[in-house]
Order: structure tokens, then C-alpha cells, then sequence
């Protein structure tokens, strides 16, 4: 499954390729609490089809019935799907708050940009789907776009004259090992929008390999995290329990810029790790301060399905910027048992 936006965006461009009248609509501000976060987007054809979100629906609904031809609002026509710009806020007041399914206290900002351009959505998505990070700017007194790449993700920026939209491609995750747990894993990552890819060089583990959309390496696991050039959108997992396989992988790993590096093990085997890197591969403990193990947050998991929840809520967490107690790491939360036992 490809990334939300990528998704949206791409929707949209074909409705624009089909001479639809369309709008995009993207999250601008929010007050309170909200059901989706600033940079959110969700597009809308005239015919009242849509894709993507703003809201838990009411918004959407009512923004369905504001600007698209459906049987519902045919008795009512809809307002022109055309023009520059327009800016929408909800959730003023605790009853529209209420009427629009807002959490108490919340309210949204929303900018609409009627038929955008299907070329500057067509480079758009080129530059996304070559792994490229982009900015999109709109110029808010007429709609006029332009983009430019970016070095790194930033948050939504908005004036009365212009709004800065970063894009950025499908999360990866790479996983070095394609066991049972591997498949647990690459099916919830899909699920979550990540391209996943697993390595294994043992042709047993590869060649009974079910899940699919996910793509293969049979590299070496270091050598395939050199070619995988993990970037701060990517996440690196090694689930063999094999050293010489996960070890040299993981270090590779540690010289890039990767969001969240992990292996799977027993607390200690990850000692037992950590103390081969320091003492054979010139490590330090802080150099190795980013390296998670054992993975995921306790939750008791014993089963691979429970163990791969438990790793991908750690590795969510890692992905959204949430820094988890360290009572939920596995190990700690082990160990802590253990001394009240």
C-alpha cells in the first residue's frame, strides 16, 4: 500500500487527466484537539467521489454537499468548483464543533485549491515516486504552483500569501530475514503505508516467502543495506537471530540516516551484540545509542503476530517522533518483572 498523500495525489490526477473539475483540500491549522494532523489532504471530483480524509467524515460530508454534484445535494446546487484559493475553518463554536464530530474544544483550518494543474500533479508524483522529498507551493491569491526538492521533512507553512506543503515518498522499512515474524511485520508495515523489502540470502527462508507487494534481496544483508541506502524515512530490522547475518547489517545501518535500527533477540543475545561490535568492530556505546533491542514495547507478546504488533507500534512511535517510556521497552519491562518476582 503506497503512502496516503501519494495515494490522493494520485487519484486526483487522474480525475484533472479525465477533464474532471476536482478540489484538494489540505489541513492548514488546527485549534484544540483534531481528528487528523496539520498537512493532511483529501481530494474531491465533482461527481462526489473523494479519497483521503480531514476529519472523522462530518467535514468531509459537509464538503461533499458544499462543492460536488451528488444525488443527495442535487436538489441544492453545489457551489462552483472553480476560482482561487479558499479558506474554510470549522468548529467555531462548541455547536459546530459538536455538529461536525470535532473533540471538544477542536477546530480546523482548511484550504481548498480548485482544479489544480495535472502537469504540476504529474511532476509531483514523478519526483515522489523516485524516492525524492518535495515542497509544494501555492500562491494563495490565484492558485499558481510551484515545486522544489527538499533536503529534509518540515512541517506545513502558511501566510496570507502563501502555503508550503512537504511531500515526502512512501516510508521504507527493510528487514533482513524473511521468517514467519518477517511476514507478521511486512504485512502490518504495507498496511501502514511503508514499502517494505526483505533480504535473505538463505534460499530456504526466500523461497517460502508468502506475503506479497513487498520486494526481494538476495544480497549479502550488508551489502543490501548499502544498495537500500536507508535515508530518515527508512527503518532497518534484523529478525534472523543469525550474527553473521544481522551484525554486519545493523552496523551499516548505524552509518546512515535511518529513523529506527533494530534486531529481534532475547536481552541477551542484544548484550551479547552489543559486547562483539564494541570489542570487534570499534564501536562504543554511544555509537551504538541508537541501536534498539530487543525490539518493540511490551505487551506480553509471545506469538510472532503478537510480537510483530509489538515491534510495529515501537517502530510507529520511532516514525511519528514519539519517545516511549522506557518501562514500555521490552527489556526493561523483563527485567523489572524479575526484580519484583
Amino acid at each position: 500500500m503506497q503512502n496516503q498523500d501519494l495515494i490522493v495525489l494520485k487519484r486526483l490526477l487522474e480525475w484533472r487527466e479525465q477533464g474532471l473539475r476536482a478540489v484538494l483540500v489540505t489541513v492548514t491549522r488546527t485549534w484544540g484537539s483534531s481528528p487528523r494532523p496539520v498537512g493532511s489532504i483529501m481530494a474531491m471530483a465533482q461527481s462526489g467521489a473523494v479519497v483521503g480524509s480531514v476529519s472523522g467524515g462530518c467535514i468531509e460530508d459537509d464538503l461533499i454537499r458544499e462543492f460536488t454534484h451528488t444525488e443527495e445535494s442535487a436538489a441544492q446546487p453545489a457551489s462552483p468548483i472553480e476560482g482561487s484559493p479558499r479558506r474554510m475553518t470549522y468548529g467555531i463554536t462548541a455547536d459546530e464543533a459538536h455538529r461536525f464530530g470535532l473533540p471538544c474544544g477542536g477546530t480546523l483550518e482548511l484550504i481548498l485549491e480548485f482544479n489544480p494543474d495535472a502537469k504540476a500533479l504529474q511532476q509531483l508524483i514523478t519526483a515522489l515516486d523516485a524516492g525524492q522529498l518535495m515542497q509544494r507551493q501555492t500562491r494563495l491569491e490565484d492558485g499558481t504552483v510551484s515545486l522544489a526538492p527538499s533536503d529534509k521533512p518540515t512541517s506545513l507553512k502558511i501566510n496570507d500569501q502563501t502555503m508550503i506543503n512537504t511531500f515526502g515518498p512512501s516510508y521504507r522499512m527493510l528487514m533482513i530475514g524473511a521468517g514467519q515474524l518477517g511476514e507478521y511485520i511486512a504485512t502490518m508495515a504495507v498496511f501502514n503505508g511503508f514499502s517494505v523489502t526483505v533480504c535473505d540470502p538463505r534460499q530456504e527462508y526466500a523461497s517460502s516467502w508468502t506475503t506479497t507487494g513487498v520486494a526481494k534481496m538476495d544480497d549479502w544483508p550488508d551489502d543490501a543495506v548499502k544498495k537500500f541506502k536507508p535515508d530518515q524515512r527508512t527503518c532497518v530490522l534484523a529478525l534472523t537471530h543469525d550474527p553473521k547475518l544481522d551484525d554486519l547489517a545493523l552496523l551499516e545501518a548505524l552509518e546512515t540516516d535511518a529513523f529506527y535500527i533494530g534486531a529481534i533477540g532475547s536481552r541477551a543475545n542484544n548484550a551479547a551484540r552489543r559486547t562483539r561490535m564494541i570489542e570487534h568492530f570499534e564501536q562504543t556505546e554511544q555509537s551504538l545509542s541508537r541501536l534498539h533491542g530487543p525490539i518493540g514495547v511490551y505487551i506480553g507478546s509471545k506469538t510472532p503476530a503478537e510480537i510483530a504488533v509489538s515491534v510495529m507500534a515501537e517502530v510507529l512511535a520511532a516514525k511519528n517522533g514519539v519517545a516511549l517510556p522506557q518501562e514500555m521497552a521490552v527489556g526493561r519491562a523483563k527485567a523489572n518483572q524479575e526484580a519484583l518476582s
